[in-house]
């Protein structure tokens, strides 16, 4: 009799740790919300960016990457190695800057010691720039081209963990933008947004 209670209790805990996992793979799978007033920006259009953000254009026309970082957003945190990576390989050819997209205060000491980072990029705190960008979720990958022209607005990769490398989607749109493959052509899981909703973090 006890043998079977305990099986029992064993049979519905493992019932219950399959089914969160089950649910947080599901809920992650799905597309962050759009906001209700969200004004959305198309690719290939020109961007006003803020002057905290304009004020990193380059007069020698490098294109502008921006990272777009939550502390508190997991895959944000699981990202980070994506971002690091990107600035070590193309830090020469594109500017590289953080927004960080939290209610909390971050300073930005505390943003770079996050980063495995070759050298100090800057860190900006201004949700006007995701405004300008159309972004409303974290994490997002940005690319301005040198034109000032919205290149690539989407995610790094496909995956739960924003940690798959096979698909790198900001990557490939970096690369090919270096190259003037100007044509290039985004499938919707690179365009739609997943991650955290801003400015709080839910999903």
């Amino acid at each position: 009799m006890r043998k079977g209670l305990a099986l029992t209790w064993l049979v519905l805990l493992f019932a219950g740790i399959a089914a969160i996992f089950w649910w947080y793979d599901w809920k992650y799978s799905l597309p962050t919300p759009v906001p209700v007033n969200y004004h959305a920006v198309g690719i290939g259009t020109p961007v006003t960016l803020p002057p905290s953000a304009a004020a990193l254009l380059p007069a020698n026309e490098k294109p502008l990457f921006l990272h777009f970082f939550n502390p508190d957003c997991p895959c944000s945190r699981f990202n980070m190695p994506q971002f690091s990576a990107l600035v070590k390989q193309y830090g020469k050819e594109a500017v590289f800057a953080i927004v960080v997209m939290s209610p909390k205060q971050f300073s930005a000491e505390d943003i770079q010691s996050k980063f495995n980072l070759p050298y100090p990029v800057p860190v900006l705190r201004d949700s006007a720039v995701a405004a300008a960008c159309g972004v409303y979720s974290t994490p997002q990958a940005v690319i301005i081209d040198q034109n000032r022209h919205l290149y690539y607005r989407g995610n790094y990769n496909r995956s739960r963990y924003c940690s798959d490398e096979k698909t790198g989607f900001a990557r490939l749109a970096l690369a090919g933008l270096l190259d003037y493959h100007y044509s290039q052509t985004f499938s919707p899981l690179a365009l739609t947004a997943y991650g955290c909703s801003l400015p709080t973090c839910h999903k």
